[in-house]
């Protein structure tokens, strides 16, 4: 509105009081939402991959390429059927939300972790198989995880980024009225016909990007590095 302040620390304050829902309340379900997802797709893609790259067979074969194949697949595609299941499979929680996420990242984590792990010589695992290390010791502490960690970085920030950002899925699948996001508690205080406090709405999406900025700037010498690596083949 004409004559209202879109700078200063008052805007601030009023963002976080805005509107009947608490914006810490949404800060949080973000924040569990981000972390724990990429999590569960760091972990569940990485060993997908490995198996994947080390089995020489037609089923991983086609796995494979099912899994870039969804990279490819337009979300518009699938948004109103993936709406309607999750609600049957009552995923419509941030718990739900999590899984579903981890199938949408699926893709492109699997795509990037196998073009490492085919880089990675075979010798090295077998030598630590002599040495009495057994598959999950091999993995997460001797070979592939270590040697994973620049793709692992890579990953990681991307999904980040995207989830964190995320609005369509949250707004198709959560039940808004007990769980919302950043993206959509910003979206819940703009009126009919344009924004009720448009200084109070700046100010909190200065405050949602300035946690992925950083983090971003922290590890942004692991993209390039990550990338190149994933796109090696062995």
């Amino acid at each position: 509105p004409t004559g209202e302040a879109l700078v200063g620390w008052a805007n601030y304050i009023k963002g976080f009081t805005f509107g009947n829902y608490p914006f810490f309340k949404s800060v949080l379900y973000s924040f569990v939402i981000t972390v724990l997802s990429t999590a569960l797709i760091l972990i569940c893609t990485s060993m997908a991959a490995w198996y994947i790259a080390r089995v020489d067979s037609m089923v991983c074969k086609i796995v494979y390429y099912l899994f870039v194949f969804s990279m490819v697949v337009p979300f518009q595609m699938v948004m109103f059927t993936l709406s309607k299941i999750a609600n049957i499979l009552k995923l419509n929680t941030p718990w739900g939300l999590i899984i579903i996420y981890l199938g949408y990242g699926a893709g492109l984590a699997v795509f990037m972790f196998s073009g490492f792990v085919k880089s990675i010589p075979v010798e090295i695992e077998e030598a630590a198989d002599v040495d009495g290390a057994g598959p999950l010791r091999t993995f997460f502490f001797i070979v592939i995880i270590p040697m994973l960690k620049p793709t692992l970085i890579s990953v990681g920030i991307l999904e980040i980024m995207w989830i964190w950002n995320d609005y369509l899925l949250p707004y198709l699948v959560l039940d808004l009225d007990q769980y919302r996001t950043i993206p959509i508690h910003i979206q819940y205080l703009q009126g009919s016909y344009g924004s009720v406090d448009l200084g109070a709405i700046m100010a909190l999406i200065i405050l949602s990007i300035i946690p992925v900025i950083f983090f971003y700037l922290t590890c942004q010498k692991h993209i390039i590095k990550g990338v190149a690596a994933g796109a090696v083949k062995g």
